[in-house]
């Protein structure tokens, strides 16, 4: 069951060693304060106040691996930080390389749209063209672009994180449960990642020709209101399993969520529930069976590769 996911992941580990083998070293104490924390479907996961990077609960918080569209947190963050004008008219050009995994887009090669509604419907609807265009169009370039998304990484002590494409769609983007804590308190400081990755529908507007298309937000928690949802972004990529980082209310604060690699769709909201109701209750929740087993099959994939990879250190 799941071998082509399986085979998938083997690759992305050998590809990141490195990583792999720091990760291994560090954060033993917050793995056993894990086993206290509720069940989730989630292979990776990390909870923290709002604000804060201290964890209050961590599971393989410690663990680098494919992020697919949580990439785009960061790209939302390059691009503000580069002081680009929002209101700039940008041109969607053809793909200068092509791209790791499927991107299909309905936006038109050769339209325009403003800066700031590209970086609205690559949050909120995780528009891959739109993180693409947002690189292509940095004062920099492309690469520059890459390189200032490694960049801010390092600044925020992310260890465990690298970036090569801004869309998540390599799944040679790979980032930590914790790290992406980090991530998502630096990107809250922004009103714009607030407002735009939490827009529950958008109407954009294109022209070079005139045209519009409607958006719609990937996080169905963005409309609940009883959420009182601050910050999202959904991924999914086979190699990362569906993930989801978000700021939202729970027991009355403002908690940082960050949930990587689970099986089902709609996994990390039902994890979400379940973090929600341990931080008010206590209550450690349940996980379907197909979820554990998926989760037992990823840990078993990786605790092999990362043995394989300190023994060979040795």
């Amino acid at each position: 069951m799941h071998k082509t996911i399986m085979a998938k992941m083997v690759l992305w580990l050998v590809f990141c060693l490195p990583l792999l083998a720091n990760a291994h070293q560090t954060n033993t104490p917050e793995l056993k304060k894990s086993t206290q924390g509720p069940n989730l479907a989630s292979v990776n996961a990390a909870v923290a106040l709002a604000g804060s990077n201290d964890l209050v609960f961590g599971k393989n918080s410690d663990r680098s691996v494919p992020i697919a569209s949580i990439t785009k947190v960061m790209t939302a963050l390059v691009v503000l930080e580069s002081g680009a004008p929002l209101n700039e008219w940008l041109v969607f050009r053809k793909r200068h390389t092509p791209a790791a995994a499927n991107a299909y887009s309905r936006i038109r090669i050769g339209s325009k749209m403003r800066r700031a509604d590209v970086l609205r419907i690559a949050l909120m609807s995780s528009e891959n063209f739109a993180a693409y265009t947002l690189a292509r169009s940095h004062p920099g370039g492309f690469d520059a672009f890459i390189d200032a998304m490694n960049a801010r990484a390092k600044t925020l002590g992310m260890v465990g994180t690298r970036f090569v494409d801004p869309t998540g769609l390599s799944a040679e983007n790979v980032s930590t449960a914790g790290d992406l804590v980090r991530l998502v308190n630096a990107a809250a400081e922004y009103p714009e990642i607030r407002e735009y990755s939490t827009t529950g529908y958008f109407r954009g507007h294109f022209r070079n020709p005139r045209y519009s298309l409607s958006f719609g937000n990937t996080n169905a928690l963005v409309h609940r209101n009883s959420w009182g949802v601050g910050l999202s972004k959904t991924g999914y990529l086979s190699e990362a399993g569906r993930c989801l980082v978000m700021i939202s209310e729970m027991n009355g604060k403002q908690v940082v969520t960050v949930l990587l690699d689970s099986l089902g769709t709609r996994s990390p909201m039902g994890d979400a529930g379940r973090i929600k109701r341990w931080l008010d209750t206590g209550d450690q929740g349940q996980v379907a069976k197909a979820a554990r087993q998926y989760a037992q099959e990823k840990n078993a994939a990786y605790n092999a590769v990362v043995h394989s990879t300190t023994a060979a250190l040795k």
